[in-house]
C-alpha cells in the first residue's frame, strides 16, 4: 500500500509548490516588474495619502461631486467584501420600484430625461467606479452651481477625462467618477 501512496504524495507535494507557490511568486513578480501600479491595486494617491482605487467605485452623495451609478453591495455602499449584483430580474417589482425611486431622486435634483440607464442600475459586481459620459454629462448643471462654477468649464473637464473603449472596440466610452471628482476638486484650489 506505500508503495501507492508514495506517488501520490508525492505528486501532491510537488504540484502545490508548483501551483500554489512558485507560479502565484513568478506572475506576481513579473506584475511588479512591468505594470506595478495596476498589480498594487490601481491606487489614487492625493498629498501621500491613498484616497481610493481607480478600480472601485466611492459613494459621493454631495451636490458638490459627480454622483457615481447605485451600488448592489448592501447598505454601504461600494464595499468591496460585498460585492454583488442584486440579483433581482426585470419582473421584479422590487427593483422596479428602485429604479423609479431613483428615477424620481434624480429629476428632483434637476437632472432632466431621458435618464441614462446606469443612473439607475447597478453594474454586476455593485464596485463600477465610471459612470456613462451621459450621465456625467447629465449631472454638469448641478455640479456647477453647487460650486459656483461656469458650467461649461465642469463640461470641458467631464469631455477631457472621457475613457475611450479598450483598443478603440473593447467596452464603452466611460468617465471614472473618483477621478472626476479629484479633477473637479483641483478646479477650485
Amino acid at each position: 500500500m506505500l508503495n501507492h501512496l508514495r506517488p501520490a504524495l508525492t505528486l501532491v507535494v510537488i504540484m502545490t509548490l508548483l501551483t500554489g507557490l512558485a507560479y502565484p511568486l513568478a506572475i506576481n513578480g513579473i506584475a511588479q516588474a512591468v505594470m506595478p501600479a495596476n498589480a498594487n491595486g490601481s491606487l489614487i494617491e492625493r498629498d501621500g495619502q491613498i484616497i481610493g482605487s481607480a478600480l472601485i467605485g466611492q459613494n459621493f452623495t454631495s451636490d458638490r461631486y459627480f454622483w457615481p451609478r447605485p451600488s448592489a453591495t448592501g447598505p454601504d455602499p461600494y464595499n468591496a467584501s460585498a460585492s454583488s449584483g442584486s440579483n433581482l430580474g426585470t419582473t421584479s417589482v422590487k427593483l422596479k420600484d428602485r429604479v423609479v425611486a431613483d428615477i424620481d431622486r434624480l429629476k428632483a435634483t434637476g437632472l432632466v430625461a431621458p435618464v441614462p440607464g446606469d443612473a439607475v442600475t447597478t453594474s454586476g459586481s455593485g464596485l463600477d467606479p465610471h459612470v456613462s459620459p451621459a450621465f456625467a454629462e447629465a449631472q454638469v448643471d448641478r455640479v456647477a452651481q453647487a460650486r459656483g462654477l461656469p458650467p461649461t468649464e465642469v463640461a470641458d473637464l467631464v469631455g477631457r477625462l472621457i475613457e475611450k473603449p479598450d483598443f478603440g472596440v473593447i467596452g464603452e466610452a466611460r468617465v471614472n467618477v473618483l477621478e472626476l471628482n479629484l479633477a473637479l476638486d483641483a478646479l477650485n484650489k
